[in-house]
């Protein structure tokens, strides 16, 4: 006769539940280590919350349609930079243009910073295509130093196919920048 060393059904129950909430609380943590790279995955394939697309030319051509893209810069409090944005630039739809967007570490210390980005409206992240972008690559800043990055992009014609943004006119591209895990080199 095999013995279980949990006699009493109350007993028994009370191991499935720990084990159960013991797996759920494991699953948890997974699905949060996981959030961010399949989130990006997601946003990088459907354009969604602003997400832009990587291009490296532009074969559909230019339109003659102007549209403003405007640059913005946010920098998180536990980054000793100061970044300044491009101009706002005014061109035709699916011209190819690079700006910079110039960083300074404003400290006697080496930092390495990162930086995220989203466009607004939203709905105009999938037709906002950038060929070149210092985005999700880390920046090492020495004491003082200033340093260029550019961002060489296009917006996509077939913008003017939307029926939601055949009245849009200016597009803004907004980065963040945080403090790198891996502070400095």
């Amino acid at each position: 006769m095999a013995t279980d060393t949990l006699h009493t059904p109350a007993e028994r129950r009370n191991r499935n539940v720990a084990v159960i909430l013991f797996l759920v609380a494991a699953g948890m943590v997974g699905a949060a280590y996981a959030a961010v790279p399949l989130y990006e995955l997601f946003c990088k394939v459907t354009g969604f919350g602003g997400t832009t697309r990587v291009a490296t030319d532009n074969p559909k051509g230019v339109i003659d349609r102007l549209m403003t893209t405007r640059f913005d810069s946010n920098v998180d409090a536990g980054l000793a930079w100061h970044v300044t944005p491009a101009h706002p630039v005014t061109a035709e739809i699916g011209r190819v243009e690079t700006i910079v967007y110039t960083a300074r570490n404003l400290t006697d210390e080496t930092i390495t910073g990162t930086a995220v980005f989203n466009v607004t409206p939203e709905r105009a992240g999938s037709y906002f295509n950038k060929m070149e972008c210092f985005c999700f690559t880390e920046q090492t800043l020495k004491p003082g130093e200033t340093v260029e990055m550019p961002v060489t992009f296009f917006v996509d014609p077939d913008i003017d196919k939307d029926a939601e943004l055949k009245t849009i006119h200016d597009i803004t591209l907004s980065y963040t920048f945080y403090a790198s895990k891996n502070k400095g080199s």
